[in-house]
């Protein structure tokens, strides 16, 4: 029985894993192809924004609604849903011949990794046992930071020596075979008596929507433009109306007393203000390297692998911690380690700072986001029962999107601000008081992270809990593929 359930744990970390990488992947590996796209498929300069961020709004809305689903329905099956659309939208837009084509396949691509993002997580916290999930976690995380270390790299080397196409058609020998893993190695479960909150449903996807299109408005239109003031106002509007419905509804897709667990709340508010802080300091410092070092994108990549590549190493270590110390204690060291980079950056920035004196802030950048992933993943999910595993898993991911989303947007707008593109001075005035900013949204990620209690309170459960616990127990226990 102990091998079976090794087994099972080792098969969902493949799937989880591989998911994960292909999603985390399709979120940056378009950057370095946008000048060939422009000149094979025309289009204005707002239409390659759109091949980025029409992945990243339709990804950011739809990953609670896609949580939602595998409990009601069955979360290897809606995984597998995932997998599938991820994939053939992928051989669509290797196959686009226009731009507005490859925008539209680009948004399904994220409703597919929408499903399959947080279903990763619940199918690999139920197979593995609890004593081993801050391993499974850090191997997942070293995997997704593989993605994020070689996206920039695997699109500019595949759009410069082979085809723009490819960026694309790569996740289709993966995807393809992924979906027989799944079906017949990975064990379902799904939640006893849900139903689809379609009001709150309706409620978060508006808002989200509204949130998440606004800010990636902002830097074509402005933070007045009148399409990015609507978009926020009504979102706002929209997500206010979401909460009192998690606050009244007898069985609302995110019960907001979830947010009276000082654990689910401090590790979401962290996963927030660590993405604004460090995807819109990434943005920024992609910039400065392209910009004032005079590197190509590929080049730039490659540079940023101190800090990008740096999960590959301390990801399953940081995972092996938490499991030993706690992963309370893990994720405030390495928001701190990440604020004191972002800040040495700021110290030191200037128009003829060499790469070596970069080194540094790279490297402790790149352990404190290894630092910070895996054990924060364990958390959201052990913060909660196996039955809110799903939604939790979405809430915390839809989050950290809308958490990077804004992080681009502000430090954006304060690097238009304060400096520019018209020279690298002008590059260095802007990107300083950003890097700031930055710095100061992690610090309070590890304030946040710092209020989670040092060991896990007890999760309050009703009877509907618990028989789902039962149920998730009993289907774990079952061999995989029934």
């Amino acid at each position: 029985m102990e091998q079976q359930a090794s087994r099972r744990a080792a098969w969902a970390l493949v799937v989880s894993g591989a998911a994960g990488f292909m999603a985390a992947l399709d979120n940056l590996v378009v950057t370095t192809a946008l000048p060939t796209l422009r000149r094979d498929l025309g289009g204005s300069l707002e239409d390659l924004e759109w091949t980025v961020s029409a992945y990243t709004l339709t990804y950011a809305v739809l990953l609670m609604f896609g949580a939602a689903l595998g409990d009601r329905f069955g979360r290897r099956r809606f995984f597998g849903i995932g997998i599938a659309l991820f994939t053939a939208a992928s051989a669509a837009a290797a196959m686009s011949s226009g731009i507005d084509a490859l925008i539209a396949f680009r948004a399904v691509q994220g409703v597919g990794a929408a499903i399959m993002t947080p279903l990763s997580l619940t199918l690999l916290t139920a197979a593995t046992p609890p004593e081993r999930r801050g391993t499974a976690f850090g191997i997942w995380g070293a995997i997704n930071g593989l993605a994020v270390a070689t996206g920039p790299l695997i699109g500019g080397g595949l759009t410069e020596h082979i085809s723009w196409h490819w960026i694309f058609w790569l996740n289709v020998p993966i995807g393809l075979l992924l979906l027989p893993v799944v079906r017949y190695r990975v064990a379902e479960s799904r939640t006893p008596d849900a139903r689809l909150d379609v009001l709150g449903t309706i409620l978060v996807s508006g808002g989200l929507f509204g949130v998440v299109f606004a800010v990636v408005n902002v830097n074509t239109h402005g933070w007045t433009g009148g399409r990015v003031l609507t978009g926020l106002i009504a979102g706002a509007v929209l997500l206010a109306a979401f909460v009192r419905h998690g606050i009244t509804h007898h069985k609302p897709m995110l019960p907001m007393r979830l947010f009276r667990n000082r654990a689910f709340a401090g590790v979401n508010a962290a996963g927030l203000l660590m993405f604004f802080g460090m995807f819109g300091s990434i943005f920024l410092l992609s910039q400065f390297l392209q910009g004032v070092g005079g590197y190509s994108p590929t080049e730039a990549g490659l540079r940023m692998l101190p800090w990008t590549g740096m999960s590959l190493i301390v990801a399953p270590l940081a995972g092996r911690l938490a499991d030993r110390v706690g992963g309370r204690v893990v994720v405030v060291w390495g928001l701190a380690l990440q604020a004191a980079g972002l800040a040495y950056y700021a110290l030191v920035l200037s128009a003829d700072l060499s790469y070596v004196a970069q080194l540094p802030a790279l490297m402790l950048n790149g352990v404190g986001m290894a630092l910070f992933f895996a054990p924060s993943s364990a958390l959201a999910m052990s913060s909660v029962g196996p039955a809110e595993q799903g939604i939790a898993s979405g809430t915390n991911s839809a989050l950290r999107e809308v958490g990077g989303a804004f992080g681009v947007a502000v430090l954006g707008s304060v690097f238009s601000a304060r400096g520019g593109f018209g020279s690298p001075q002008a590059i260095v005035d802007g990107t300083t008081p950003a890097l700031w900013i930055g710095a100061t949204g992690v610090v309070l990620a590890a304030v946040a992270a710092a209020l989670i209690p040092r060991r896990r309170r007890p999760v309050v459960v009703g009877p509907a809990t618990a028989r789902a616990r039962e149920a998730v127990d009993g289907r774990a226990a079952a061999p995989a593929g029934r």
